[in-house]
């Protein structure tokens, strides 16, 4: 059997086992995925535990991502630029191997939704937010050398971003950081721009990163990472001026594609996993 799960704390809540339990039934392979809550101090004895008992790997989510790295044998390099692991590979000598699929889940939802990257990159993407999920979208714009400009509400955190991520990153990549108070002289010029940010996020849906007073154009595209609701106020806002707006569910069954590839070897069922989820 093909054993694999979820690693986090909460983790009852989370839509992965639909997901990927569907794709081994459309694959017709003998896999499983549960849920596999671990508390934050259990985090040391949890990690080996994949390798004794048997799986081939798991997902890792919240608060566990940067947690589990210490306990792995290697990291791969997306893992060690973005700084978190979200999936784990159990290889075939036992090593725990860490790496993080955001970055491509991300980029394959933009492609599989026909955003223009090549007109983004000739004009800019702007980036709201500077924690794990926007790490992790910033590497992916970067990656292909896409000019990002990083929003936070506190600037030194957006710096942080930068900083760390160039490292990473070849030396022609264009990222600036900015505090809020930047952010109607910066949205007009960006084609691409993405909430990395929780606001607007059940339950609080009537509220919205983004000035009410700063419109969108018709040229531009959002992409809220947010996909409960599945039209956050932000999205409203972007498509009552013309802007295409889409939620951020594409780019968690892309992640998930992504990691079970990595478990099975296979190319994973996109459209049954995007049905069981929706």
């Amino acid at each position: 059997m093909i054993l694999t799960g979820l690693i986090g704390w909460p983790v009852a809540h989370s839509k992965s086992p639909t997901m990927h339990n569907a794709a081994f039934a459309a694959a017709g392979l003998d896999g499983r995925y549960v849920l596999l809550p671990v508390a934050p101090e259990r985090v040391r004895e949890a990690v080996p535990g994949l390798r004794a008992l048997g799986f081939r790997g798991a997902n890792v989510t919240v608060p566990h991502k940067q947690a589990v790295m210490p306990f792995l044998d290697a990291l791969t390099p997306e893992a060690r630029a973005i700084g978190a692991v979200n999936t784990i590979l159990v290889q075939k000598n036992g090593d725990l191997l860490g790496t993080n699929t955001d970055a491509a889940g991300f980029m394959a939802d933009l492609r599989a939704l026909d955003v223009p990257l090549a007109q983004v990159a000739a004009t800019g993407a702007l980036v709201l937010g500077a924690g794990g999920s926007a790490r992790a979208v910033v590497y992916a714009l970067a990656q292909r050398n896409i000019p990002v400009s990083v929003l936070a509400r506190r600037p030194e955190q957006a710096q942080a971003l930068v900083s760390t991520l160039s490292d990473h990153l070849p030396a022609k990549t264009r990222l600036s950081a900015h505090p809020w108070s930047r952010i109607a002289h910066l949205a007009p010029n960006a084609q691409l721009i993405v909430n990395c940010t929780p606001v607007g996020m059940s339950p609080h849906i009537h509220a919205m990163p983004w000035p009410a007073t700063l419109p969108f154009s018709r040229q531009q595209y959002l992409y809220d990472l947010i996909y409960n609701p599945r039209q956050t106020e932000l999205m409203a806002h972007a498509r009552a001026t013309g802007a295409q707006a889409h939620h951020g569910l594409g780019m968690l069954i892309h992640q998930g594609a992504q990691a079970w590839h990595l478990w099975t070897g296979q190319p994973a069922p996109i459209a049954v996993m995007r049905a069981a989820v929706e």
